[in-house]
């Protein structure tokens, strides 16, 4: 999988499906998991995580922001933390900070000036 750095205008629907995935995911496994769950071995916890977990794959791509908040997920006790939220906010976060990076690189740069007997590499 490639490692996706910025998220797309295009794409702007998908970042806030994850969002919405994200911290409906989060609010289910916050107020309502825990009053039906068997505790620490609670299969509907893992089936959920696992699903978000591939969704987010899908619409976002691969971000090393989602492996540490699948193992917390995974956790009982870490998984009252809103991991998945946090961890799409993070990806959105360095999606921003690359986008003006981006848009420099497509203007020309100037070279500087040749300095007669100075190596100027190809």
């Amino acid at each position: 999988m490639e490692n996706n750095t910025s998220i797309e205008g295009s794409s702007r629907w998908s970042f806030g499906t994850a969002m919405i995935l994200a911290v409906a995911a989060d609010a289910v496994q916050i107020f309502v998991a825990p009053m039906f769950a068997e505790g620490a071995l609670s299969p509907f916890d893992d089936l959920l995580d696992l699903g978000v977990a591939a969704i987010l794959l899908r619409l976002l791509g691969w971000h090393w922001e989602f492996l540490p908040a699948f193992a917390g997920e995974l956790i009982p006790g870490v998984d009252l933390v809103p991991l998945w939220t946090l961890a799409v906010m993070s990806v959105y976060r360095k999606s921003r900070q690359t986008v003006p990076a981006e848009t420099e690189k497509e203007q020309p740069r100037e070279e500087p000036p040749f300095i007669e007997g100075e190596y100027k590499s190809l």
